[in-house]
């Protein structure tokens, strides 16, 4: 075939491959179309593996994209879901958009930025719900019967804050590090902070020993005394600090509470 009729037709807008065969043309393949959700394999695209391995699987954009559905002409559904991250910075300030507000960004309308609103409306509705169901969590054997079973099979020292309301139930718990306890892993800032973002008037600290000695160390004192005055700087109560073991025949509790102890003192 002469060179002047190769396969190969170049134009402004990208690369198109034509294949003659028989006199007939083939529809031109784009590049950027490949990355379409439709075009990648069943098993990478974020329903399906929502349904195979669960909703954790899913980045917060792909999570998004499953309730956008589609995307726009050049741009999948996920990237639209990053554009969305993107301009709002996190998804506390996306929950907190309007319609108005979630339209203006490309590939969203009217009905897209409902479904986005809506969906945020009832996880606000659902954490509503929950923190009025939360138990009072003001004595230790209730901070112990509510976490035992979270910290029993850990084999590492885990430090969780609860994190409280003005009537000392439950907002949410945080897990603050893992590893030995000491003032470089737990840190005030650290601590405080969720505290301060969950508008919470008090916390209960916890953590385990893997030992089974639930009997508070030298740097569990330390650190409990760091965080009362820390807590009485910022006007959040330091209610309690429950350290969770293994009850054995000659120790029949298998946790300690530091103010039961004693030691709560800033």
């Amino acid at each position: 075939m002469p060179a002047q009729q190769n396969n190969y037709s170049r134009n402004r807008a990208g690369v198109k491959f034509f294949v003659y065969f028989a006199g007939f043309v083939v529809k031109p393949f784009r590049m950027s179309e490949s990355h379409r959700l439709k075009d990648q394999p069943a098993n990478e695209r974020p329903r399906e593996r929502l349904v195979s391995r669960g909703p954790d699987a899913l980045t917060h954009a792909e999570l998004i994209a499953i309730l956008l559905r589609t995307g726009l002409k050049g741009v999948n559904v996920i990237q639209v879901g990053q554009n969305l991250l993107q301009k709002f910075g996190s998804l506390n300030a996306l929950a907190l958009a309007s319609v108005d507000e979630v339209r203006k960004i490309p590939g969203i309308g009217r009905d897209k930025a409902a479904t986005l609103v809506a969906a945020f409306a009832l996880a606000r509705r659902m954490e509503q719900e929950r923190r009025e169901e939360s138990p009072v969590l003001d004595q230790p054997e209730t901070v112990v019967n509510f976490m035992r079973e979270s910290n029993r099979l850990r084999n590492v020292e885990s430090f969780q804050v609860l994190l409280l309301n003005t009537r000392k139930r439950l907002i949410r718990v945080e897990d603050i590090a893992d590893g030995t306890l000491d003032t470089l892993l737990v840190h005030p800032r650290e601590v405080f902070r969720a505290a301060i973002l969950a508008n919470a008037a008090g916390i209960v600290l916890v953590h385990n020993h893997p030992s089974g000695d639930p009997s508070p160390s030298e740097a569990d004192i330390k650190v409990t005394r760091d965080l009362i005055r820390a807590g009485q700087l910022l006007k959040i109560e330091v209610v309690d600090h429950v350290i969770v073991g293994c009850a054995t025949t000659e120790r029949a509790k298998d946790y300690s509470s530091l103010r039961e102890l004693g030691c709560f003192f800033a």
